[in-house]
């Protein structure tokens, strides 16, 4: 896929032999997933599985017929706020059981906040319009049920990485307070929330896709792009955002993230923005995959503060 193309290449070099006199060299293992430090990778300890409960397969919606979901993380001492993980790489949301996937959220749970991976309609089947179009209505479903999970409504962040990132400022910058006309009763519910954290995300798709082949994902109408490029979304009511990037991004370039911070900026809105400046995608540095997971911690304990200080 075009913002992990970069991935493959550095696998090819990789393989390539080395001199016979050269003494052997740990294998660089690659970049982490989506920015994830490699021991939320792993399986959670069997300590850890006992520190959060789950609601399972919540459905918040369908599309053509299949299911939306997302899982609950619920911390065993909660502090009454809620994150939403928006679980997408390059806008395909791959599904995985909680009790797997529970160490990439073990830095929320241990605070005690109350975790959501929400899942969206997938690429390659589906667009990211439609993605798009799922998580904005999951935050609503997930506003309504929060008092049911130990949360408060009012005390909701999102986070994501790469199209996850994307998405997570689609959902703090494209949020409304609902239609009161619209048919779909969940669509009456607004979906504000109240910090954002987005690690290398796409802002501003006509800039990114330019030049591009239309498949998967980014196989949508090409007028459309601005619709959800959260790049133009900025504005005074919105909530701060955090960025989180690498200054040698070659699948989504830092420029994304700097013309998001101008338009925030400008907005009057509360942001930071936070370079690695060697970093790759994923905050991936080739050749030195212990400098890669040190970023990829000091992003997650940054993500962790954010929230923290955001939703007291």
């Amino acid at each position: 896929m075009a913002l992990r193309a970069f991935v493959l290449a550095a696998f090819a070099m990789l393989a390539a032999p080395a001199f016979a006199q050269t003494p052997p060299r740990a294998a660089d293992p690659g970049p982490p997933l989506s920015g994830y430090p490699r021991k939320a990778l792993g399986l959670p300890t069997a300590t850890e599985l006992t520190t959060a409960t789950y609601v399972r397969d919540v459905i918040y919606g369908h599309r053509d017929g299949m299911a939306l979901t997302y899982d609950v993380f619920k911390p065993k001492v909660a502090n009454g706020a809620l994150v939403v993980n928006m679980v997408s790489a390059g806008w395909r949301s791959a599904w995985g059981p909680p009790e797997e996937r529970q160490a990439r959220y073990q830095w929320l749970l241990d605070k005690g906040f109350t975790v959501v991976a929400l899942h969206h309609a997938s690429a390659p089947r589906f667009p990211l319009t439609d993605a798009v179009k799922d998580i904005r209505l999951g935050i609503r479903h997930i506003k309504l049920r929060a008092a049911e999970y130990g949360a408060d409504p009012a005390r909701i962040g999102v986070w994501g990485a790469s199209a996850g990132g994307h998405l997570s400022l689609v959902a703090g910058l494209m949020a409304d307070d609902g239609n009161p006309a619209a048919e779909n009763p969940l669509e009456r519910s607004g979906n504000r929330v109240r910090a954002v954290v987005a690690y290398f995300p796409p802002t501003d798709l006509d800039v990114l896709l330019q030049g591009r082949p239309r498949q998967a994902a980014i196989d949508f109408d090409e007028s459309l792009r601005a619709s959800v490029s959260p790049v133009h979304f900025a504005d005074a009511g919105d909530p701060p955002v955090l960025i989180i990037s690498g200054g040698a991004d070659k699948g989504v370039p830092i420029a994304q993230s700097e013309a998001m911070k101008a338009a925030l900026d400008k907005a009057g809105v509360e942001n930071k923005l936070t370079v690695f400046p060697d970093a790759d995608h994923d905050f991936y540095v080739k050749d030195d995959p212990a400098k890669t997971d040190a970023y990829a911690l000091e992003a997650m304990n940054a993500m962790v503060a954010w929230f923290e200080q955001k939703l007291k």
